[in-house]
């Protein structure tokens, strides 16, 4: 028997990372990632707590600048970080805010009455993965400046001027040495910063970006009112403007506004303190309640509800609804660092009461729009019945296992969805070659006929009678509304491959509008990809075919290559291409490229599905010219 090497174990093997080393040695555990979505948290740690100045009244103008080094400033108005002698460090305190975990003003009370960045690590953090920083505090008649490398002071904490304003001004340039990529992306940061506006009604707040000589200026006075209006801008609404109230509660301030339009979605946006509670908690339970049992009574009290009706439930009540629902409160408390749910209790009963109180004001002095909300919310009960029961067969027919599998489906031999791959192809010709050319052990196939419904203009019931979805639904294998269920996913990969031309590009959007309406989890589990044909193959005498992906880079390798002897070959279709092309180019895993879907703002992936598969031309025609610049591959 082999005799186990031992390893010494002892005391000088604990390691204490002073300061800021744990935040540099493992930022994923401060900031999630080091990628894009962790990049751009460090604006808005630093531009949180700008906004708990305005929310604690000291605060009405926020600037953002992105410079053309690739730093950003953010600056305010506000009182100013504190820089006298913290009483137990023997340092100014805006020196120990920037370089010690768990140090604010958010934590004893008296600093900030109510706020978003609870757990003290956000400013500190941008500072350890900072390349350098500097801060500049306008406070008491003075300005103090300090200037930080990855982390540590430069230098003392320095009188540099005198001024008659008040506020804080933070520099920063992220550290390449940690992030893959350092360029910030504008339209990622307007999206949180336009948010951030619309729910603190009077605060402005302008983005500018030197790299692009741009600037956006955002302010709304009416906010969330605005916000509801902005969501529904696409939309055709049932009344005009949005139902608002404001009620305080002891230390609990719920603010609502609602709008009721003609689509069958719900919008339901909340917020805790500013931070987006995208997996709700007892504000939004209690909120739910609130406006299941509000208008269930009243459709009882005025007899909209006939003997056959099915009850009414909280979605029914919800279809066509856009809400912004936001709270504030003294010490929230977030289920985790990432904040997503709200789980203070008695949130619930305060939301609950309000709500049912505002709402039930709105109903009896609007009866007409009253028995319109109600009515909707009838039709969608009799239409989810009829989902139902579509529902259930589909049901059936998948619990027959293979039997119930659409007979077009070219199902894979592989068991184990984690390595199994299924691509939505258009059309026969494209199927056929796609059947040919896979490998069959993982990789499915099932080519779709034509266009699938809009789902954005139709009910459930409706969506479940389109043979197209019925066979996609029964293929995935999840089930689809309230039978939806990840874990009997069939396949982790889902990949969209159609045509590079205008009817490929409406199909793949119609899909994606399915996906998002219908199975959002599947996006949300990084199950949705899109594959990237080839556009052209290019030949040379004497030489291999090429494969070109874009016009940019047929360009390219015309400029390398000349066009003397050169042809080249446009695919319009993936039909086109023989099974060992579209293997080699598009399906092939240790050559192809595909694109994974994800959800990186849902707020605009709404408007943007709302744009492009809604009733409305005009927002349409707008968005296409807006983008008209920005197309890679068109045909004509």
């Amino acid at each position: 028997m082999q005799e186990r090497e031992t390893f010494r174990y002892g005391a000088e093997d604990i390691q204490v990372l002073e300061g800021l080393e744990a935040v540099r040695r493992r930022p994923g555990m401060y900031i999630g990632t080091t990628g894009p979505r962790g990049l751009h948290h460090l604006v808005f740690e630093v531009v949180d707590n700008s906004v708990d100045e305005a929310l604690a009244g000291f605060c009405d103008r926020i600037d953002v600048t992105l410079h053309r080094d690739g730093s950003v400033t953010v600056e305010d108005n506000g009182r100013g970080i504190p820089v006298e002698e913290h009483p137990k460090l023997g340092r100014p305190a805006v020196e120990v805010v920037l370089t010690t975990l768990h140090a604010g003003g958010k934590f004893g009370g008296r600093g900030y009455k109510v706020s978003g960045g609870l757990h003290g690590v956000g400013v500190s953090v941008v500072n350890a993965l900072s390349e350098w920083l500097e801060v500049n505090v306008r406070r008491e008649g003075k300005v103090y400046r300090q200037r930080f490398a990855r982390g540590s002071p430069l230098g003392p904490l320095e009188c540099a001027g005198v001024t008659q304003e008040t506020g804080t001004t933070v520099t920063f340039k992220p550290d390449p040495l940690i992030f893959e990529n350092t360029e910030f992306d504008t339209e990622v940061l307007a999206q949180r910063l336009r948010e951030l506006s619309f729910l603190n009604r009077g605060l402005r707040i302008t983005l500018r970006d030197e790299r692009r000589d741009q600037e956006l200026v955002l302010y709304h006075d009416g906010g969330i009112k605005d916000f509801v209006h902005y969501l529904n801008k696409n939309k055709e609404v049932l009344h005009p403007e949005p139902v608002y109230f404001l009620r305080q509660r002891e230390d609990i301030w719920v603010e609502v506004a609602f709008q009721y339009n003609d689509t069958y979605a719900e919008t339901i946006l909340s917020y805790a303190n500013n931070i987006r509670t995208v997996d709700g908690g007892t504000h939004e339970a209690g909120l739910k309640a609130a406006f299941t049992r509000v208008v269930t009574d009243y459709a009882r009290k005025h007899n909209f509800l006939k003997g056959n009706d099915p009850p009414l439930t909280g979605e029914d009540i919800r279809e066509g609804l856009t809400l912004v629902l936001n709270v504030r409160l003294f010490e929230p408390q977030f289920e985790g660092q990432t904040k997503t749910k709200l789980g203070n209790t008695e949130v619930r009963g305060t939301v609950d009461g309000i709500v049912s109180e505002g709402l039930s004001t709105f109903l009896e002095e609007n009866p007409g729009l009253a028995r319109r909300i109600v009515e909707k919310a009838i039709a969608s009960a009799r239409a989810r019945e009829a989902a139902r029961k579509a529902r259930e067969l589909v049901r059936r027919k998948t619990a027959l296992e293979s039997a119930a599998l659409p007979g077009k489906l070219a199902d894979c031999s592989e068991r184990d969805p984690s390595v199994c791959e299924l691509y939505l192809v258009e059309g026969d010709s494209a199927g056929g070659s796609a059947k040919q050319g896979r490998d069959r052990r993982f990789q499915a196939i099932l080519p779709l006929r034509g266009k699938i419904l809009n789902v954005e203009k139709a009910r459930l019931d409706k969506i479940l009678g389109n043979e197209e979805i019925r066979a996609l639904v029964t293929a995935l294998g999840t089930g689809i509304g309230d039978d939806f269920d990840l874990s009997r996913a069939r396949y982790h990969r889902i990949i969209l491959m159609t045509d590079a031309d205008v009817d490929g590009a409406h199909i793949r959007t119609l899909l994606l509008t399915f996906f998002y309406r219908y199975m959002r989890p599947l996006i949300e589990a990084g199950y949705v990809y899109i594959a990237q044909p080839p556009l052209y193959r290019v030949e040379k005498k004497g030489r291999q075919g090429t494969y070109i992906y874009s016009e940019a880079e047929l360009q390219k390798f015309i400029r390398s290559n000349g066009l003397d002897g050169l042809e080249i070959k446009r695919y319009k279709g993936l039909g086109e291409m023989n099974p060992e092309q579209l293997w080699e180019t598009t399906m092939d895993p240790a050559h192809r490229t595909i694109l994974q879907v994800s959800l990186r703002d849902a707020i605009a992936a709404e408007e943007l599905f709302t744009t492009l598969m809604g009733d409305q031309v005009e927002p349409r025609r707008e968005f296409i010219e807006r983008h008209a610049r920005e197309v890679r591959n068109l045909d004509i």
